[in-house]
């Protein structure tokens, strides 16, 4: 944890009562770190910042060809989606056109985050479309579908699948498969640990688009379907939707559970991610923000649509100011 540093401090009252430690790292698209806070190679588990890159086998395939995908399909490859009506369509619509039933789904049933997140009361019925990760899911059953590969298990390490989404993951990030650390996701697919900056360099390839030489193609469609459709990524209300539409087409990110996010920038060919030790949700956001700021990347009118994120301003049930949430750190160049 000596590799972790203050990254956003509450006070209440002008006391300091909670801060939040991490880490940060700044790269660009050729791996190159350009900036950090803490120790940019800390190893943390990606959760689901990993998501467009599993998607990477189908990509590669021509999996969105072969099934007639549109955009709108390939940006719920790389949703955590708030199961909305919009997004149990789009999912519906992954698995017509695979031609499989929702129920060979294994990420499990969860109650819609739009319920959990206030908006919009709990429907008479859900189902494991309703879950967050099921766009991914689908995608998972479309790749085997196409490649005649069972349906049953498509989940185990040892599938084809799976072992072609770890050699995708680790070429993307410039490592080894190797040198991924498993675990398995909240949705029960396998999940990997790597360096911050590996992180945070897949992320400046996706956003290079056709600039990659390894992977242009597959990068260009999933950033262009991200972008163009962040509701879908996300959903009403949430982070991944604010930061693209501030973004301006610009900006490819994606939250990842426990503290995790990963932003880069299409016209600058760079990205960060940060780690947040505690998995604060607030405390991650407000990070984002404040990296976005100290980097250059913000406008007037950026800074004033994130302001909700950068919740720096803390209100107790009354809505009475009681405290503050403030940056505690300032990056350093790693020139």
């Amino acid at each position: 944890m000596t590799s972790f540093v203050p990254l956003i401090d509450l006070t209440r009252g002008g006391t300091l009562e909670c801060q939040h430690a991490g880490a940060i790292a700044v790269v660009d698209r050729h791996g190159k770190l350009l900036a950090q806070a803490g120790d940019p190679h800390w190893m943390t588990f990606t959760r689901s910042t990993l998501k467009a890159l599993q998607a990477l086998p189908f990509m590669e395939a021509g999996g969105p060809r072969h099934f007639g995908f549109s955009d709108r399909d390939v940006a719920m490859l790389c949703a955590s989606h708030s199961g909305e009506a919009m997004h149990v369509a789009q999912v519906q619509s992954i698995l017509d056109k695979a031609d499989v039933s929702y129920k060979r789904l294994q990420c499990g049933c969860h109650v819609p985050y739009f319920v959990t997140d206030g908006v919009g009361p709990e429907p008479a019925h859900y189902d494991e479309r309703n879950h967050n990760c099921s766009g991914k899911h689908s995608g998972f059953l479309a790749y085997c579908v196409q490649h005649g590969l069972p349906l049953d298990d498509y989940l185990e390490p040892a599938h084809p699948l799976q072992q072609a989404v770890r050699q995708h993951v680790a070429r993307a990030a410039g490592l080894t498969p190797e040198q991924l650390r498993a675990g398995i996701d909240g949705c029960s697919a396998p999940n990997y640990a790597m360096p911050l900056s590996s992180l945070a360099l897949a992320y400046a390839r996706l956003a290079s688009g056709e600039q990659d030489s390894e992977f242009g193609g597959s990068f260009a469609q999933l950033a262009q379907a991200m972008t163009a459709h962040p509701d879908l990524v996300s959903g009403t209300g949430r982070n991944d939707k604010a930061f693209m539409e501030a973004g301006r087409g610009d900006w490819v990110t994606k939250v990842g559970a426990d503290g995790v996010q990963a932003v880069a920038s299409r016209s600058r060919g760079q990205a960060f991610a940060v780690k947040i030790a505690d998995g604060s949700k607030p405390a991650l956001f407000a990070a984002s923000v404040a990296v976005l700021d100290q980097l250059g990347w913000l406008d007037a009118q950026q800074r004033e649509e994130l302001r909700p994120w950068r919740a720096e301003v803390i209100t107790n049930w009354r809505g009475t100011s009681v405290g503050e949430r403030r940056p505690a750190f300032t990056l350093k160049s790693a020139a």
